[in-house]
């Protein structure tokens, strides 16, 4: 009975980790060569003021997360019926 809320609180964790940046930022996730997330990705081409770069990764981000919770949503809506 509780797989449908399992599976809610899987995905949203996983979509709130995708847009992280504090603490990858803080804790280790910008090795250079070794680590690299998107986030980070996006800060530093903002800071670099390649704002076309930024913008299409943003764009891949927000797709990603949508695409993350339409599935979500979908499961749920089958797991449902």
């Amino acid at each position: 009975m509780a797989y449908r809320g399992f599976i809610t609180a899987l995905v949203l964790g996983f979509a709130h980790t995708i847009g992280e940046f504090g603490v990858v930022l803080m804790v280790g996730g910008n090795i250079p060569g070794e680590t690299r997330v998107l986030s980070i990705s996006i800060y530093e081409a903002v800071e670099t003021l390649d704002y076309s770069r930024a913008h299409v990764m943003s764009a891949m981000l927000l797709l990603f997360s949508f695409s993350v919770l339409i599935t979500l949503f979908v499961m749920n809506k089958r797991a449902r019926a």
